[in-house]
């Protein structure tokens, strides 16, 4: 079973699934409503729900009913007819993978791929209840004990090609800050992909532009793009794997999420330009510098953590 809690945890979870399809059989779990996800991944197994205890914004007395809901469910959800649970990260993970452990079913535990000064919340919790925890850089044996098994990123799907377009993306939540100054620009050829924020305004300002809040065929963008403007999430790891450059623009409303020096140290190992203090001008000529940097070549750590499952 891998807890896939939406976003980037669910990159995870649909990275781990190429390397697992045909030599396990995979359920996934992931937040109620999370649609999706669920279209991302029911290619590869049964998806089944339960309450996610917290989202960015949510207060906490509405987490605390969430969280006993999530426990509840993650009771009838989680059977012992699992070999083992993956967690990919996020808050949605703790209970299932709790209910897990009381079930006597090993707990796969992965760090994000973006921490770097210190564990996130997560993890820190579930390493002491799990047979593997999973780090996807050798910083992050400072403050957890697990094996280094490299980023983990998506198999490349399609061949590279030069679409010649800006892509822009603000992850699940959207990235209004970078959207309302993109919308003040004369660019053209640009791709933009909304996610919670209204598409609207920006459809009206650029006719000329693509925007739509989600796509199934987001690596199929990616594969296209000459750029890639982004958050502080996994698209910068999936940019690398079509050899395309990434601008990154942390996201104000995230810094809880992806703290500011993370942040830094995540760009220079994707090989990205980072630019926090966001103006017109300062975006146009970062995105011009970017589109001339060298792309990394990463290890292929959910190649390698899938092995280390199969093995369990």
């Amino acid at each position: 079973m891998i807890l896939a809690g939406g976003g980037g945890h669910t990159g995870f979870g649909y990275a781990l699934a190429q390397r697992l399809e045909d030599k396990a059989s995979v359920t996934f779990l992931i937040p109620e409503g999370d649609t999706l996800s669920r279209k991302r991944l029911s290619m590869f197994g049964k998806v089944e729900y339960i309450p996610k205890p917290r989202g960015a914004k949510t207060p906490t007395d509405e987490f605390t009913y969430n969280l006993a809901r999530a426990f509840a469910a993650s009771m009838k959800k989680v059977t012992r007819d699992f070999d083992a649970v993956v967690s990919t990260g996020s808050n949605f993970c703790i209970p299932p993978a709790l209910v897990a452990f009381l079930k006597g079913i090993p707990i796969v535990n992965i760090e994000s791929e973006a921490r770097f000064i210190g564990a996130s919340k997560t993890a820190r919790i579930l390493q002491s209840f799990s047979a593997i925890t999973a780090l996807q850089w050798s910083e992050q044996k400072k403050f957890l004990k697990g094996t280094v098994v490299g980023p983990l990123f998506p198999k490349q799907e399609i061949e590279p090609w030069k679409g010649g377009y800006i892509l822009v993306t603000g992850g699940t939540l959207g990235h209004k800050h970078l959207f309302d100054i993109l919308n003040e620009s004369d660019l053209k050829n640009v791709v933009l992909q909304t996610g919670e924020i209204d598409p609207e305004p920006y459809r009206k300002r650029h006719p000329e532009w693509k925007v739509m809040r989600f796509s199934l065929k987001f690596h199929e963008l990616i594969a296209g793009a000459e750029v890639i403007v982004t958050h502080q999430g996994s698209t910068p790891l999936e940019a690398v794997v079509y050899k395309k450059p990434s601008l990154i623009v942390p996201n104000p409303e995230l810094k809880r999420t992806f703290p500011k020096r993370d942040s830094e140290i995540f760009a220079k190992k994707v090989g990205a330009t980072i630019l926090s203090d966001v103006t017109l001008e300062r975006l146009i000529e970062a995105i011009t510098k970017t589109k001339k940097r060298k792309v990394p070549v990463l290890r292929d750590g959910a190649k390698v953590l899938a092995d280390m499952i199969l093995n369990l």
